[in-house]
């Protein structure tokens, strides 16, 4: 029977681990490259007849529980362990260490750098983790710039910012529904989506639609404290060296002419 391309990746995993990687006595001459089927099997706590029917292609669909086994037993790095789980046929959730990671300061530096385009840097929950000065100075009216959904629903600038604030909030809960699915910190989550019901009217009909929709590109019109209508470009992409996170760059298109435009 040939060899899947999950049972194909495992086999070169395994050949690149040493035992004293996994702190794993190396006694005697050994035969193979790296570790043996059954000190994986052992590590990943499952038979070892389990883990050679999935080198041999013979189980193609691990559960979540064994995935996370074989990552931790392997070494796998992020993207190794994206690799695993997308081999399985299961989507991959992060971890909660995934949720507190600083922004790499070398995209904080790029961010900086940009004197006509306003960056933003997302969590998995909205959460807004860095402004640059434009985006600083986009957002002056708001009290807070700690979360975009408590922006748009809370926050009594929200409906004045957004013209059309019916599809901003709609669109902002539904990217919240896209991209919590990486966010396993049940308690921030929890914690924001308890607020959003209890402070917000129109959040529980519109999380109950369960629309699921990533940002991508928009271009919204947004009234500035200061200088009135503005039609703002977004373009929105993932942040790879920190998987979950989104950054947000828009460019400011000048003064609207129109104040219901919003496009998707």
């Amino acid at each position: 029977m040939p060899r899947s391309e999950l049972g194909e990746f495992l086999m070169t995993r395994r050949a690149k681990v040493t035992p004293q990687d996994v702190g794993m006595p190396a006694v005697g001459k050994r035969r193979v490259q790296g570790l043996r089927r059954d000190e994986v099997a052992a590590l990943a706590e499952v038979s070892v007849d389990y883990y050679r029917r999935l080198e041999q292609g013979k189980e193609t669909r691990p559960s979540e529980v064994v995935l996370a086994g074989l990552s931790k037993a392997l070494r796998l790095t992020g993207a190794e362990e994206r690799h695993l789980y997308a081999l399985a046929g299961t989507a991959h959730r992060l971890g909660q260490e995934a949720t507190i990671q600083p922004v790499p300061t070398e995209l904080l530096g790029l961010m900086d750098s940009w004197n006509d385009s306003g960056a933003i840097v997302l969590d998995p929950v909205l959460d807004v983790l860095a402004l640059n000065d434009r985006a600083q100075e986009l957002f002056a009216g708001f009290k807070e710039t700690a979360n975009l959904l408590e922006m748009v629903l809370l926050d009594p600038e929200g409906r004045r910012f957004f013209v059309d604030w019916e599809a901003s909030a709609e669109a902002t809960v539904a990217n919240l529904r896209d991209s919590a699915d990486f966010a396993v910190a049940p308690a921030r989550l929890r914690e924001l989506l308890d607020r959003l019901e209890a402070q917000s009217p129109e959040f529980p009909g519109l999380w109950a639609r369960h629309d699921v929709r990533p940002k991508t590109h928009e271009t919204k019109v947004l009234c500035h404290p200061d200088r009135g209508l503005l039609s703002i470009e977004f373009h929105s992409f993932n942040v790879a060296s920190v998987p979950g996170y989104q950054l947000l760059i828009y460019r400011d298109k000048g003064v609207a002419k129109e104040t219901g435009a919003f496009q998707r």
